[in-house]
């Protein structure tokens, strides 16, 4: 979900990160049935261009089926084609773990969460970009989880900003020290159930590849579609 730093271009919808040029944080989603023209997808690009980060779009192609055919022509390659999950919030299944679970708001909190993702991730340290990352999407009536062993976090998730009833599960993110211990499993269960407290109808998520499929697939997520991950190096 784009939120309030969407910026319009054609018939894209643009999320910008100012401070982190990471490719999961810029992307483009087309609107729904889009047809873009070569001018259009120039615009596009040029969007990026113009703030240094690398044209992308994540979005669902059966949706908008006209869109891939223009970028391909334009020299974008797909990074891949993901399963798209969902899962109701009242069909979560959940299962006990030896740690806390538990949604957080404390900035305190949050670093721990950061640092869970970054380490996870293998990207930088965490800084207060990351932060006020987290502060809008809870702004955004998100919600981020953490998993804390004798009060350190040891995994992190978040829900992003809900739009019409639907939003992204993201961020999963386990130390090595804590893994295949169920931990992934109950951080996206917690964050999918209390969705629906914040007005989620839809949580939804793609798996980066079997592993974690089977991990979403025992919470309760079951393959709706796909979807599809672009760019223009």
């Amino acid at each position: 979900m784009a939120g309030d730093r969407a910026v319009r271009c054609g018939p894209f919808t643009i999320k910008f990160d100012e401070h982190d040029d990471a490719l999961p944080f810029n992307y483009a989603v087309p609107d729904d049935d889009a047809a873009p023209t070569a001018d259009e997808v120039a615009a596009l690009i040029g969007a990026f261009r113009a703030r240094a980060r690398t044209p992308r779009l994540e979005y669902v192609p059966q949706v908008s089926p006209k869109v891939e055919d223009a970028l391909l022509a334009a020299g974008f390659t797909q990074e891949g084609r993901y399963p798209l999950l969902v899962c109701p919030p009242d069909e979560v299944v959940e299962r006990p773990v030896d740690v806390r679970v538990a949604l957080v708001t404390e900035d305190a909190d949050l670093w721990q969460v950061a640092q869970v993702m970054n380490e996870a991730f293998d990207a930088p340290d965490p800084t207060e970009h990351d932060i006020a990352r987290f502060r809008r999407v809870l702004d955004g009536g998100g919600l981020i989880a953490a998993a804390f062993d004798a009060g350190e976090a040891v995994g992190a998730g978040q829900l992003g900003r809900p739009h019409d009833g639907v939003a992204e599960v993201a961020g999963i993110a386990v130390l090595p020290s804590h893994r295949r211990r169920g931990i992934a499993g109950a951080v996206t269960a917690l964050l999918t159930r209390e969705g629906a407290g914040a007005g989620v109808t839809t949580p939804f998520l793609t798996p980066a590849d079997d592993g974690a499929a089977r991990v979403y697939a025992r919470v309760g997520y079951r393959k709706v579609g796909e979807a599809l991950y672009i760019s223009l190096r």
